[in-house]
């Protein structure tokens, strides 16, 4: 875990790698949970006889519940202890290159992207990268951006 306690901190990371979390299993009872939070109940998420037949030989998580992960993950990897507020500003980029099956296990791997002065203090671009276990391409990626605000 490392944490940035500085706006100087974290400028000096940008473009650097963080690091990467631990695997998490994706289950059909977190995928129903999304569903029933979302609305979407489609039967590639949540009906798993159906899924069997389907295009990808099971159920498969939202992408984004997929998304959802990020900022969890990434607090296993990094902590913002800057002096002020930390605001989600918004996505730049996603991409789901490759279905999650239920069951399968994903890790986070994160890095900091570039890092710029605004008005009120520092803007950060953070990449995401959602591994599937024993997967060549990710489930997500993602380039999440975040307000550090002077205090």
């Amino acid at each position: 875990m490392r944490t940035f306690a500085s706006f100087e901190e974290v400028a000096e990371a940008a473009g650097t790698d963080i690091g990467s979390t631990d695997w998490v299993e994706i289950d059909q009872q977190r995928v129903d949970r999304f569903a029933e939070a979302t609305g979407d109940h489609q039967w590639i998420h949540v009906d798993v006889e159906r899924a069997k037949t389907g295009p990808f030989g099971g159920t498969i998580a939202h992408g984004y519940l997929t998304l959802s992960l990020v900022p969890w993950l990434g607090s296993q990897v990094f902590e913002l202890d800057t002096p002020g507020a930390k605001l989600n500003y918004g996505v730049n980029k996603v991409r789901f290159p490759n279905p999650l099956l239920v069951g399968k296990r994903v890790r986070g791997h994160v890095a900091f992207g570039e890092v710029t002065d605004i008005p009120a203090g520092k803007q950060l671009v953070i990449k995401y990268t959602v591994e599937i276990e024993g997967e060549t391409k990710p489930a997500c990626v993602a380039e999440t951006v975040v307000l550090l605000l002077a205090d």
